[in-house]
């Protein structure tokens, strides 16, 4: 309905029971787990109508490809562990992960991290 008027167009929703509401946003973030849709500058309306609540979002739309965990082998924990002095299964594991499973810049850092004071 294009050319109405928008106090009009609100009354006419009122009286079907349809409630509007502008919602003030920066971003909006759809987690679908293998991706992220991310929506900046979003214009964002709820919309309750007959019991149910819906939203409306518009604005500059973008995907991210969520984190996928390695799968980090017990021979992969064992080798750094052995080549860097570290024992801490739970620390071998979160380097390795923020390594993307490089073993040896894992055993790297570990070894700096345990020669910096």
């Amino acid at each position: 309905m294009p050319n109405i008027d928008p106090r009009t167009m609100r009354n006419m929703m009122a009286k079907m029971g349809i409630k509007s509401t502008e919602i003030t946003a920066s971003k909006v973030l759809i987690d679908s787990g293998d991706k992220t849709i991310v929506i900046s500058n979003p214009q964002v309306t709820r919309i309750e109508a007959q019991g149910a609540v819906s939203f409306q979002i518009s604005g500059d739309v973008s995907e991210q490809v969520s984190n996928v965990k390695l799968e980090i082998s017990q021979d992969d924990i064992d080798v750094v562990s052995a080549s860097s002095g570290v024992t801490d299964r739970e620390k071998i594991m979160e380097v390795l992960q923020e390594e993307d499973g490089d073993i040896a810049r894992a055993i790297l850092r570990l070894k700096t991290e345990a020669t910096s004071p």
